[in-house]
Formats: structure tokens, C-alpha cells, sequence
């Protein structure tokens, strides 16, 4: 049957509707930038220490706000403050009475702290606005009618004592810091009795008996080893649970005998990964449960009450991995996340005597329903033989080779975990493969690996990058004229060496709040920061005695060598990269008219956080690629 003009013209109509509506390209439907990044309207969830409430902040008013809910009796729920012209930044539970929140809107704002009664709805300030950092001494709760606090008020590179008191007095110094003490913790019955000091290569931990008595060694690291608090031991002023990698390569959950100054149990180890720093209670003074990062992750419950939960909870979300989130003391409810790594998952909470779970917040409701892409554990050997972990997530149409896109993550000393995460799905939905690294110097897989990567910043780090990138070319895998190279703060920064020194390698590069002038990047840490020298000097070098490896590994020094394409993002705010560093780099580059997209934003940091800027961002991310990896 012969159609007439007008029966093809509407059925190419109808036809291009149809193709229109799907979104489809290349065989695969593309989701709106927009429900990548959407953000949750409900999150901080955290319970109250009887279990018996659930607060968290939500919007009202175009502002975070703090709302309370009932979990015994839900006409008792509430929203609890009113902010119409500034968010609430954090709060935390003081005691089942009363929380304490902040509204501080940036580092350099002054602290505003007040506290509010979760029955009669009365607000007060905590203490007078502050221009200083305030660094809460764990655990952020009231005992005896005070917090207890560290701030550099006295000195701007010096963390001092204070006890605030409940009532809004204002602060007390308790202990003026002439000992160098990075950090106090509090024992079991509120009182100081441990404290941390650095010389930022070796960490010691100080121990007394009693707040009027001297501090004492306890135990003290090797360079390359160390020790991380989590909480007193139940009713033991002088034992501690802690993580250690004292005497072995990975982090172990330990107790510790300060008094001894000896570990006296190992509670939890795993032969090829750090055990994650999560899973001390406060309310119950136990380490409830332990996890590590293996292909997935993977978490052992020590607290047998705590892991009926855990198990009735797991058997109702198969094949998800679960956060737990909160648990109060008495194991009423327990807050947590399920999600994978193609569900970005939702926040419940399990309410023992009812035996319910509840959905809190879905964390991207825009995705339900999306076929969204895999992620992929992989290996393969550096040059020098070492084994390097990555992930590879493929895009949803299946193609011989693929164009990548290498996402490099920040640090260096993070990692990439499996789970969902909306920049890589994003990637994959607009047709790439996504390869995420995890290079030597990543945390998570043991010290002789971390260390691996000190000195390293303009060296092996790079090399693991290209040898991934290789192996996969041989692989047959990607299209070797087809790969993008991108990364935030560290990760732009290899992107940037990478156009400096890998220029045939990479098609092109993408870099937001990339280091371009490490001398800069050092001269930029805040006072408070200073202690810690010489761990820098130990992870990148230091600039006074070895200026020639810094002008070797700082992209700013070979702009003249690129001859990749780039699209560049800084933020005004960032304080780790220098607007005139970056500006240079730019103009270098471009006076040797290789095409660079520079986008600058005065009002955001290392990462652009507004939503109509991220929106902006991932924009010209997805037109660059477009263009440069056709």
C-alpha cells in the first residue's frame, strides 16, 4: 500500500514526537541534568538519646529548618524552628530536652550558636556570636549543664579548652593549650582525661587519671602508623575503643588501656582493607558494629541486639547495601540507608516495638524508575607491578570500544567506593564509560599503600592513572582517540598534569578548583593548619628545600607543553587555589591557542554548591564532552 504525502508527513510527525518524548539518543534515554543532582528535602536525621524522637532539618520558607518527629505519638511531631532568611547548618541532640543548632552560613562567618527546648518551642542563644573556629569535643552532648568545645580564640593557629554553658553565660577556658593538643576527648563520665598532640609526623596520645592531675604518654605512632579515637569504653575511665594500625598494615578496630598503654583486644580485623571509621555508640559506650570497604561494602554487627535489627532490617531490602545511620541507647529505633549502586535509595527508620519500617526521605525521587548503569569492580597492575582497585560503569548501549571518561578523585588520601553516585550515572547516561581509580596514596587499603603515594603527587600517582587508562585500551575496552580525564581539587589537578605531560594520551580535560601552583597551595593553609607541616612535607614535599619539585609537578610552571583541550571551573571561594594562579595558567595556555572554556564563579568554593550552578556546571561539562569525544 502506497502512503500519500500528507499520511508520511504526519507519521514522521508522530514518529519524531515519539523519539522526542523518549529523550532517546543513540539507542538510550537520556535523564535531565536536573534529576541527577536533585537534592533531598529532608536529611540530618538524629535521635534523640531515648529513641523517642527524630529530628532533622527540612525546608520551610525557602530555609533549612529543624522539625521534630514523634515516633510514639505522631500528633506530638513538629517544626520546631522558623528561619525565613538563613539555613540551619547542623544541630545535635544536647539531651532529650534540648538541641543545639547553628546557622552559621560559611568558614569565615561568625559562630551563632543557639539552643532551643523541643516542648515549649524556647530559643536562646548558646553563647554570644564569635568570630573563631569552634571544633566540638566529642560527644557534642550536655553533662552537668555544659558542652565542652575547642576554639582558637586566644590564638588563630590555637585550639584552647572551653566548657559552654547550657544556660548562655558564655564560655569558659579550661585548658589554655601550651602543649601543642590537637584534640580532648571525653571520657565515659564527661571529664577530660585524654588528649591528642602531632607533630604532624609522629601522634601522641596523653592520658590522666583525674582533671586535676598531669597528662602522661600513653601511646605514641610510628611516621607511618596511626591511632583514631572513637569513644570511652563502657565504665572504664582508663580503656578506649579505638582504630589502629600500630604494628600491622590495615586499621583494626582495638581496645586500648591507657593506663597500660598496651592494646588489649583486637575486636575486628580484615586482611585486605581498613576497618572504616563508624560504628561507636556514645549512648551505649560500644562499638555496636564495624565495616569495610570490599567490592561492596561489607559490616559485621558486634552487639547482639543490635544485629536482630540489623537482620530483620537487611532481609527486607536484599541485594541493597545498609547504612546505619543513628541507634539510640536503648535500641528503640534505628535510623539508616538503603541503596545501591543504581538506586540512590531512601532513609528509613525501625521502630523496635512496633516492628515497622518507615521511609524518612527518598534521596532522589526525580531517578525512581530510571535505568541507570552498573558499577564494575576492577584491577589491574601498575608499571611497577603494584595492584591498583578501580570501578568501570558502562553506559547503557553496548559498543565496541568505548569513549571514557577517567574521574579522578580528590584527596589524594580518599577513595571510590561501590554505591550510587549521581556524577558517574550521569556520565553513563550521556554515553560513556566512567573509570574511577583508586591510585596508591588512596585511603582504605592499608599503610604501605597509603604510603606508597607520599612524594608521589607529580609521579607513580600519575603513572597508576595512564596505566589504568592503558590496560584499558588493551583491553580493548576504550577507544584510545576517545578519552576525557576529570577531577575536583586533586583530581583536577591530575587532570591538569595530565594536559601538561600526557598530552596524546587524553582527548581532553576537565578541571574544577585544580592545584596549578603547589608553592600557593601551600602558603594558602589556614593557621590552624600549621601543625600539620611537616605531614605535608612528608605527602608532597617541602617547597623551601625542594622548590625544584614543586616547579617539576605545578601545572602553572608548563602551561606551554598543553595541547589538550580544557574546561576549567574555580570558585572565588576556594582557599586552597589561587584565583591569579588559575588566570595565568589560562592565559598561558591560551596564547598558545589551544581551546580553553574558563568558567568562574566569585560566590562558590572548591565545589559549586548552589543548584542553579551545578546545573550550569554539568551543562558545560556535557558540551565539552560532546564536542571534544564525537
Amino acid at each position: 500500500m502506497r502512503l500519500n504525502r500528507y499520511t508520511c508527513l504526519l507519521l514522521c510527525f508522530i514518529l519524531g514526537m515519539a523519539w522526542s518524548c523518549t529523550g532517546k539518543k543513540n539507542g538510550s534515554s537520556q535523564i535531565p541534568i536536573e534529576d541527577f543532582f536533585e537534592k533531598p528535602d529532608k536529611s540530618s536525621f538524629k535521635l534523640s538519646p531515648d529513641g523517642k524522637q527524630l529530628a532533622y532539618i527540612g525546608m520551610d520558607e525557602h530555609c533549612r529548618n529543624i522539625f521534630v518527629l514523634h515516633l510514639e505519638d505522631a500528633r506530638l511531631s513538629k517544626q520546631l524552628t522558623y528561619q525565613d532568611h538563613m539555613n540551619v547548618q547542623y544541630f545535635f541532640w544536647a539531651n532529650n530536652d534540648t538541641l543545639v543548632y547553628s546557622n552559621s552560613q560559611s568558614p569565615d562567618d561568625s559562630v551563632r550558636l543557639f539552643t532551643i527546648d523541643v516542648h515549649t518551642e524556647k530559643e536562646a542563644p548558646l553563647m554570644k556570636p564569635l568570630m573563631a573556629k569552634l571544633r566540638w569535643v566529642s560527644p557534642a552532648k550536655s553533662t552537668n549543664g555544659h558542652l565542652l568545645a575547642m576554639m582558637n580564640m586566644r590564638d588563630s593557629s590555637v585550639f584552647d579548652l572551653y566548657r559552654i554553658p547550657m544556660d548562655g553565660s558564655g564560655p569558659i577556658l579550661v585548658e589554655q593549650n601550651e602543649q601543642g593538643f590537637m584534640s580532648w576527648y571525653a571520657s565515659y563520665d564527661g571529664k577530660i582525661r585524654l588528649a591528642m598532640s602531632t607533630d604532624s609526623v609522629q601522634e601522641t596520645l596523653w592520658y590522666r587519671d583525674e582533671e586535676d592531675q598531669d597528662y602522661r604518654m600513653a601511646f605514641q605512632t610510628d611516621p607511618s602508623s596511626r591511632i583514631i579515637f572513637l569513644g570511652p569504653v563502657k565504665d572504664r575511665k582508663d580503656q578506649v575503643y579505638a582504630l589502629s594500625n600500630l604494628n600491622r598494615d590495615k586499621l583494626a578496630l582495638v581496645k586500648l588501656d591507657l593506663q597500660q598503654g598496651e592494646e588489649l583486644e583486637v575486636l575486628h580485623a580484615d586482611p585486605n582493607y581498613d576497618v572504616n571509621r563508624e560504628g561507636y555508640s556514645f549512648g551505649t559506650k560500644m562499638a555496636l558494629y564495624s565495616s569495610v570497604f570490599d567490592e561492596k561494602k561489607k559490616t559485621v554487627v558486634h552487639d547482639p541486639e543490635l544485629a536482630k535489627i540489623y537482620n530483620r532490617i537487611t532481609g527486607d531490602f536484599e541485594g541493597y547495601t545498609i547504612d546505619i545511620v543513628d541507634v539510640d541507647s536503648l535500641f528503640q529505633a534505628v535510623v539508616f540507608k538503603a541503596y545501591s549502586d543504581i538506586n540512590p535509595g531512601s532513609i528509613y527508620y525501625y521502630h523496635k516495638l512496633k516492628d515497622t519500617i518507615v521511609e524518612l526521605s527518598a534521596q532522589n525521587p526525580s531517578l525512581a524508575g530510571k535505568t541507570l548503569s552498573k558499577m564494575e569492580r576492577v584491577t589491574f597492575n601498575a608499571r611497577d607491578g603494584k595492584t591498583i582497585h578501580g570501578f568501570m560503569t558502562y553506559p547503557q548501549k553496548k559498543q565496541g570500544e568505548y569513549p571514557v571518561v577517567v574521574l579522578v578523585h580528590d584527596g589524594p588520601n580518599r577513595r571510590d567506593v561501590w554505591g550510587f553516585n549521581s556524577e558517574v550515572q550521569f556520565l553513563a547516561n550521556r554515553g560513556y564509560l566512567v573509570f574511577q581509580i583508586n591510585y596508591r596514596g588512596s585511603t582504605g587499603f592499608g599503610k604501605e599503600f597509603y604510603t606508597a603515594g607520599f612524594k608521589q603527587w607529580g609521579g607513580k600517582i600519575q603513572s597508576d592513572i595512564n596505566d589504568g587508562v592503558t590496560w584499558l585500551i588493551n583491553e580493548g575496552i576504550a577507544d584510545p582517540k576517545r578519552i576525557a580525564i576529570m577531577g575536583t581539587g586533586f583530581g583536577g589537578y591530575s587532570a591538569l598534569y595530565a594536559t601538561c605531560f600526557s598530552p596524546t594520551l587524553y582527548k581532553c580535560a576537565i578541571s574544577s578548583s585544580g592545584y596549578t601552583n603547589l608553592f600557593t597551595y601551600f602558603r594558602e593553609l589556614p593557621p590552624y593548619y600549621q601543625s600539620y607541616i611537616s605531614l605535608y612535607h612528608r605527602i608532597i614535599g617541602d617547597p623551601q628545600k625542594e622548590s625544584e619539585l614543586f616547579k617539576a609537578i605545578s601545572p602553572l610552571f608548563h602551561a606551554e607543553k598543553v595541547r589538550t583541550p580544557l574546561l576549567i571551573f574555580q570558585g572565588g571561594k576556594d582557599r586552597f587555589n589561587s584565583t591569579t594562579d588559575v588566570n595565568q595558567f589560562v592565559q598561558r595556555v591560551k596564547n598558545n591557542n589551544i581551546p580553553v572554556r574558563y568558567i568562574y564563579n566569585k560566590d562558590e568554593g572548591k565545589r559549586f554548591r548552589r543548584e542553579e550552578n551545578i546545573i550550569i556546571y554539568y551543562q558545560e561539562i556535557e558540551q565539552f564532552l560532546a564536542v571534544h569525544l564525537k
